[in-house]
């Protein structure tokens, strides 16, 4: 096989890894119509939703809280959330100053309230930065949800809500967490809206 053939060859090879994936994600419904719940509870409440990640799932966290705040389809007012992932001199002082196993948990001691959803993404689920911060918010009272990945590692033990893609491959897991996140953004947009 030639290196062309090669390389189209793994484009068909990873579609086909995707759709293994995704045909297991209708699994996954009861724990994200709770998921929704929850998010929607804290949005009445007056809380906020909090997103936070490493590498990629750091992207997807910004993504999602941009989603909320601004809009993903529907027309509506903008919703409380924030991404723990984009202050540059909070994450490289604490970094500096104190360890980043506790960067995210130090953000979530200062900025978190009982009335907020706390969401980490973690493909591994032993992210000790991720873990810590939601066992602090765990302390606060707010209610934490981990999307996770492989077994579910230590996470699955700290969030009160772990939602486990049950795949070894950190790209296909990501995609699955997006799905979730665009699913919930389309979801609660439905949901407001309905209340107007």
């Amino acid at each position: 096989m030639s290196k062309t053939d090669s390389v189209a060859a793994s484009y068909l090879e990873s579609l086909t890894r995707h759709q293994a994936l995704f045909e297991t994600m209708e699994t996954y419904h009861p724990q994200v119509m709770q998921l929704l719940e929850v998010c929607h509870s804290a949005l009445q409440a007056g809380g906020k939703v909090v997103w936070f990640g490493n590498g990629g799932s750091a992207a997807d966290a910004q993504h999602l809280a941009a989603e909320f705040v601004v809009r993903y389809k529907l027309e509506r007012g903008p919703l409380a959330s924030i991404a723990l992932t984009t202050d540059t001199s909070i994450l490289t002082a604490h970094s500096n100053d104190y360890h980043f196993d506790t960067v995210f948990e130090r953000q979530v001691q200062a900025l978190c309230k009982p009335e907020d959803l706390v969401i980490g993404l973690t493909t591994s689920g032993t992210s000790a930065n991720i873990n810590l911060a939601l066992a602090a918010a765990n302390e606060i009272g707010a209610y934490t949800v981990a999307l996770t990945g492989r077994d579910g590692g230590k996470v699955k033990d700290i969030a009160k809500l772990p939602i486990i893609i049950k795949d070894d491959e950190t790209a296909r897991i990501q995609e699955a967490h997006m799905f979730i996140g665009h699913w919930l953004c389309e979801a609660i947009d439905m949901v407001v809206a309905g209340q107007k």
